[in-house]
């Protein structure tokens, strides 16, 4: 940090920067991509931080999170445009054989749209109400209800095996 950081701002980054990482990564599913992420936000908080270190900065800072990732999700869909078809697969293969729990229910939370994985990774990985996550996504609680359930309903059909595996 430059000598110059605010007061408490190093002390925050250090208590607080392996979990608004984890954040990042679960949304943008990338660790480098999460580093950036969490760096960018970081910046973008900096200059402020005299006036929100006081008042939940770690909501202010996720909430930061979430809309540069989806800025950076927007931005990157406007401009890729697909091209041909995918070739067929080599052989048949089990994508997710040997792949522990975590990174199998990872890959599937990569897998979903922005929005629905946002609210996923602020319901039920960071564990935010409905309230809350609506306030983080600058908008109304129905709508973090609906997502919630439409990933959720495409988790299930993603990850049917674990399921199973959970209630057996």
């Amino acid at each position: 940090m430059a000598p110059d950081a605010p007061d408490g701002f190093e002390e925050f980054v250090a208590a607080r920067g392996p979990r608004l990482l984890r954040v990042a990564w679960l949304l943008t599913g990338d660790a480098h991509l999460a580093e950036d992420l969490l760096q960018t936000a970081l910046a973008k908080v900096w200059p402020k931080w005299h006036r929100i270190a006081d008042d939940h900065p770690e909501a202010y800072l996720r909430k930061t999170l979430v809309t540069t990732y989806t800025s950076w999700w927007r931005r990157r869909w406007r401009g890729e445009v697909p091209h041909g078809e995918l070739p067929d697969a080599a052989g048949q293969f089990d994508a997710y054989e040997g792949v522990d729990l975590e990174q199998s229910l990872a890959a599937a939370v990569r897998a979903l749209p922005a929005r629905q994985r946002a609210v996923v990774v602020l319901r039920y990985f960071e564990d935010l109400g409905v309230e809350e996550t609506a306030a983080v996504l600058g908008c109304a609680p129905g709508t973090v209800k609906s997502q919630a359930a439409k990933a959720l309903r495409t988790l299930r059909t993603l990850l049917p095996v674990l399921i199973e595996e959970r209630h057996e």
